[in-house]
């Protein structure tokens, strides 16, 4: 499919404009295109996790962030986050049926940069060796 037959698609899919500023959806794409929700969200697709196994599994992320990600992702009803009556709580985050939606496209965002990671970092390395001071 030709790059605007794409974006006509996506128009015509979209029931709001997620092109204007003013989009009242565009807070939330970003929120779950982040590069740690778009990791978080992928990690979930094995199963639900326990925060300290996401945070151990999600490498380079803080605590806070994992944190922060986790309620933004459960605020767009992509996240639950189930307490077990236990003492101290057991909180574990499991993928909605909304996020399993989502983890789809996202695993195979992923999986692209994988497959493409050699030509992305020579095409950086071409780029970069051209580049005059």
């Amino acid at each position: 499919m030709m790059e605007t037959e794409q974006v006509a698609t996506a128009a015509r899919l979209l029931t709001h404009d997620t092109f204007d500023n003013k989009c009242a959806l565009r807070p939330i794409m970003d929120q779950t295109t982040s590069r740690w929700a778009t990791l978080i969200i992928s990690a979930l697709v094995a199963g639900p996790h326990r925060f300290a196994r996401l945070h151990a599994r999600v490498g380079g992320i803080s605590q806070k962030m994992l944190s922060q990600n986790l309620k933004a992702l459960a605020r767009a009803g992509l996240v639950a986050r189930h307490v077990a009556p236990t003492n101290p709580p057991q909180v574990t985050y499991s993928l909605t049926e909304l996020g399993v939606s989502l983890a789809g496209p996202l695993t195979d965002l992923i999986r692209w940069f994988g497959q493409h990671g050699d030509e992305l970092l020579a095409a950086q390395q071409h780029y970069d060796g051209q580049q005059v001071c």
